[in-house]
């Protein structure tokens, strides 16, 4: 006896409905004309990359610090317009955005 089983004798009423494929959709981000900062600095002997300079609205950045970090699954935080990500990620960080259609610039080391 399955699952389907167990639950069609506890639920003899219910009419299971097709599952909805779920769709994920990709909010538009703001293309600016100036370059994003991506830098790097030690902040209490810990390396971390900071992405500073986007001119859109704070929640699209949110999403784009939240895309950066599950694609590079690194930890990160997004505080003061700026993007936090644990370790030095610049070079990765600068492909991921120049793919999106951001001009970056790459300052320190």
């Amino acid at each position: 006896m399955d699952l389907q089983d167990q639950l069609k004798n506890l639920f003899p009423d219910h009419v299971p409905t097709p599952e909805e494929e779920i769709v994920k959709e990709e909010k538009e981000l703001y293309v600016q004309k100036e370059p994003m900062i991506c830098k790097f600095e030690k902040r209490k002997g810990k390396v971390t990359t900071i992405i500073e300079g986007y001119e859109g609205d704070d929640e699209d950045f949110k999403i784009l610090a939240k895309e950066i970090k599950t694609k590079l699954s690194v930890g990160g935080s997004f505080k003061d317009g700026a993007i936090i990500i644990q370790g030095d990620y610049r070079d990765k960080i600068m492909k991921i955005l120049q793919e999106k259609g951001f001009k970056t610039k790459r300052v320190g080391g």
